[in-house]
């Protein structure tokens, strides 16, 4: 694992964004028993989520989060400096989501890109801003980021899919970074505390046990001159659907991100008695709860936000916040976030967060 310190950057403001759109599992009709079907959502947690329209994209779910967070915090566009897209759901292969939600949101020119990860994907998003600000040449004013994770991911299913329909969700976030100008002068600083400690990590001879195969060069999906064969088009139609290993996501899990909540404490040397909430990705209740247990973790510090949302991908930690703890950050919250899943990819971060407005979810209708 890859440990890591950064200072001197603080979270100023979270938004989520859903579809207006929801549907349960029962309306899906692939579990006609009532009863096969109560027990599938009490083991994954989740009852219902929301979905996107076809015509709704992440960036349309970032946008609007975007848009609120940055006239909440009162921020003139033109001062924004980085912009960072974290989605495994682009809306194009090129240019980056970032490049256009630039022109979109109406910032000024700066630095813009996307992050293609999933579930671990929040914190790589976050740390990576929070870096890149400190290297920024700003006169006059503290470097700003914005942050945006979210995903489309109903849109991969493959029909009557029961490992994955059932689950997934649609949603995008927002995170406001900026530069504590006085982080060198502690313990004079608005937001003291302001240190961020991280660990991250990857095993890519996972990567096949959450994969979308087709779409990329090795499986193109652009038609050649040749038609395929319905034989072929089957396939490809197959390979672009979201394949999820349920077993060996379950086995990675609790084999490897044990180790990660240990790694964090002893990098930030805090144990849990310092840290008031664990926000772990939202994968399902199941996993969840054994994870806590297997890491000592008290229930009363570790939100879970599935039933009305599902596995959210990289805007689950952020949904998590705005469902979950949207009144507590009228004072300081000492908040480890833990990111794991596609790759095999993790990442876990402990940082100090608030004052700040009341993370909110708004809907896209």
């Amino acid at each position: 694992m890859t440990e890591a310190v950064l200072k001197g950057v603080s979270l100023r403001g979270i938004r989520a964004c859903v579809p207006a759109q929801t549907r349960t599992l029962a309306e899906e009709n692939l579990i006609p028993d009532e009863a096969e079907r109560e027990r599938l959502i009490g083991t994954i947690g989740v009852r219902s989520r929301h979905i996107a329209r076809p015509d709704i994209l992440t960036s349309d779910l970032c946008q609007k989060a975007a848009d609120g967070l940055l006239d909440e915090l009162g921020w003139a566009r033109d001062f924004i400096d980085v912009l960072i897209m974290v989605t495994q759901s682009a809306d194009f292969v090129i240019p980056s989501t970032a490049c256009a939600l630039q022109a979109r949101l109406g910032l000024g020119s700066c630095l813009a890109f996307d992050i293609n990860l999933g579930c671990s994907g929040y914190a790589y998003g976050l740390w990576t801003a929070a870096s890149l600000m400190q290297t920024l040449k700003v006169s006059g004013r503290p470097a700003r980021a914005l942050v945006l994770a979210g995903d489309v991911s109903t849109s991969k299913l493959l029909e009557g899919d029961r490992s994955t329909i059932p689950l997934f969700g649609d949603a995008g976030s927002a995170t406001a970074l900026e530069i504590d100008p006085q982080a060198d002068d502690m313990p004079n600083s608005r937001w003291p505390n302001s240190d961020w400690y991280g660990v991250f990590g990857t095993d890519g001879s996972g990567a096949a046990h959450i994969m979308v195969e087709a779409g990329g060069l090795k499986h193109p999906l652009l038609p050649p001159k040749e038609p395929h064969s319905p034989e072929k088009l089957e396939e490809l139609y197959r390979k672009s659907r979201l394949h999820l290993n349920g077993t060996e996501v379950f086995n990675f899990t609790l084999k490897n991100v044990p180790g990660l909540v240990k790694a964090i404490f002893e990098t930030s040397g805090t144990t849990i008695e310092d840290v008031d909430y664990v926000l772990f990705h939202q994968a399902n209740v199941f996993m969840l709860n054994h994870l806590r247990k297997k890491s000592g973790l008290p229930e009363d510090k570790v939100p879970v936000a599935m039933e009305t949302f599902g596995n959210t991908s990289s805007a689950s930690i952020p949904l998590t916040i705005a469902a979950k703890l949207s009144q507590v950050f009228d004072k300081p919250q000492s908040l480890i976030m833990m990111g794991f899943g596609v790759g095999w990819s993790w990442s876990a971060i402990k940082l100090t967060v608030g004052p700040m407005p009341a993370p909110q979810i708004v809907e896209l209708a």
